[in-house]
């Protein structure tokens, strides 16, 4: 990415041959990244209608009981896996692919090579949710694709990986960008976490408490190591685009790095508090949590302070408009998740819907929300069509912020609460029911389920949105578009004040 300021001192032949070169860029990356961004609006559906499944079955457990696929121990990992390896994984390789290309400043290599390895993971994934709904769940959180599946994801991942090096070897941008250093950081760490993990539970099954210690060591990482580096470095890449302008600071956004990498990797044993796993295992890890508080507030200042004094940009453009949203869950539950791992806070929270609606936040009020505005960002620059409808994807936006925001208020308080319930004891000594805990959850429950089905509507507008463009309905984009958002509009503005003075 050229800095602003290096642009706006481009003679105009200059500007056009660099507007030319990404037009280039764009159209070698438009088979692959199509590809993997296709794929990944399928299983958002998919996973999606999953999840109201699930969310109807906690508050009203009698519906679809009669249909062994579909109970609530299937549907709802195959849920959870559906949207982190269907959806998540595959657009967010999607967008690495094209914000690789698009700062080494190179054509993409290797498209056949890159659309195999995104039918391997489609496969690999498809059979994976069949085993799950099939029974042959391993039971394993965060890992419960069938043992057949992983080295399928692995040699996907692996072809994708050796794909970001040969693109960097052959890069003509000498910087290297903060993004680029996120999406190697992702690129590397994935491959690693998913393999060790798999063999250490599935293949060579560790003895003893290892086995919990690894799994939380990969369910927590495969968020903070894998799409929290995507996200984030998609939203540093997209904020200062769209507004023009570089990113407030440099040094700030490496230092969220490299804090990142040094911290994060230890946050995952606060899930085991209480657990008959060694003290000092669960106390390095708090420590990493609260550390975090490094690398989240590096970022919500970078990004802030980018921003500062064109907020306005927020109403002109969907593409800011989702990443400002997904910057700012990125904030809010990083620090709740810091929070979250002290002993005292998890007594209460844990093994309660309010660390679920922790994780939504996370997974999708985060990571969903900026992909959202990455795709409305890449695709029209690989297919050369604009959008069909802009008020589609207003409602796509509104749906989906109003449907997560009640997802997360609604859990949070009626996790608090729940969590608090199995705590106390009734006024004559004697413990509270269990199943009065569990009654008393429910229109919280109920909450989620309409707030699920507010952000599948939003889902659907997507993916329609998705196919008219593939399909050609929208306006053509005839030439390479190099006008900022700010730019083009002050264009707009000049050629109207010509006409109306003549």
């Amino acid at each position: 990415m050229v800095a602003a300021s290096q642009t706006d001192i481009m003679p105009a032949d200059a500007k056009r041959a660099f507007a030319e070169e990404r037009y280039r860029i764009d159209a070698s990356c438009r088979g692959p990244v199509l590809v993997f961004f296709a794929s990944s609006v399928f299983w958002l559906l998919l996973g999606s209608i999953l999840a109201i499944t699930a969310s109807i079955k906690l508050h009203t457990p009698g519906f679809l009981t009669d249909v062994s696929w579909l109970t609530f121990g299937r549907v709802r990992p195959a849920h959870l896996n559906t949207v982190a390896y269907g959806w998540a994984s595959m657009v967010g390789i999607g967008m690495c692919l094209w914000l690789m290309c698009r700062l080494s400043r190179v054509e993409l290599l290797y498209p056949k090579m890159l659309i195999v390895a995104a039918m391997i993971w489609n496969f690999g994934v498809g059979m994976g949710i069949v085993g799950i709904l099939a029974g042959y769940s391993t039971g394993v959180e965060w890992l419960e694709f069938p043992k057949v599946v992983p080295p399928f994801l692995v040699l996907s991942l692996s072809i994708v990986s050796a794909w970001t090096i040969a693109t960097f070897r052959n890069r003509r941008e000498k910087h290297v960008y903060v993004t680029q250093w996120y999406i190697f950081g992702a690129m590397f760490w994935m491959p690693w976490l998913y393999s060790v993990a798999t063999i250490m539970i599935i293949y060579m099954p560790a003895t003893g408490v290892v086995q919990s210690a690894t799994n939380w060591w990969y369910a927590h990482n495969v968020l903070g190591l894998w799409v929290t580096p995507i996200g984030v470095g998609t939203a540093y890449y997209l904020i200062p685009k769209v507004l023009g302008r570089p990113v407030y600071s440099y040094y700030l956004s490496v230092i969220g790095f490299w804090a990142l990498a040094l911290f994060y990797s230890w946050a995952g044993m606060h899930h085991l508090i209480g657990g008959p796993v060694p003290a000092w295992l669960v106390s390095a890890s708090i420590v990493g949590s609260m550390m975090m508080f490094i690398p989240v507030g590096a970022v919500a200042l970078n990004h802030h302070m980018t921003l500062f004094g064109h907020f306005r940009e927020i109403r002109y453009s969907p593409t800011l408009r989702f990443v400002v949203f997904g910057a700012m869950a990125y904030t809010v539950t990083s620090f709740q998740g810091s929070i979250e791992a002290l002993r005292g806070f998890s007594e209460v929270a844990h093994f309660t819907h309010y660390t679920v609606a922790h994780a939504h936040l996370g997974l999708y009020g985060f990571f969903t929300m900026v992909m959202f505005g990455g795709v409305y960002y890449v695709v029209p620059r690989l297919t050369g069509q604009e959008w069909a409808s802009s008020r589609l994807i207003r409602a796509h936006f509104w749906l989906t912020a109003i449907g997560i925001t009640i997802y997360f208020t609604g859990l949070t308080i009626g996790g608090w609460f729940q969590g608090r319930a199995m705590m106390n004891l009734e006024p004559d000594g004697n413990v509270t029911p269990f199943i009065r805990i569990v009654r008393s959850t429910v229109p919280w429950l109920m909450s989620r389920s309409f707030a699920a089905s507010l952000m599948t509507l939003g889902h659907f507008a997507f993916a329609l949105l998705f196919v008219l463009n593939l399909l050609g309905v929208g306006k053509s984009r005839t030439t390479p578009m190099y006008f900022r958002t700010r730019e083009l509009r002050a264009v707009i503005k000049e050629k109207k004040a010509e006409m109306a003075a003549s």
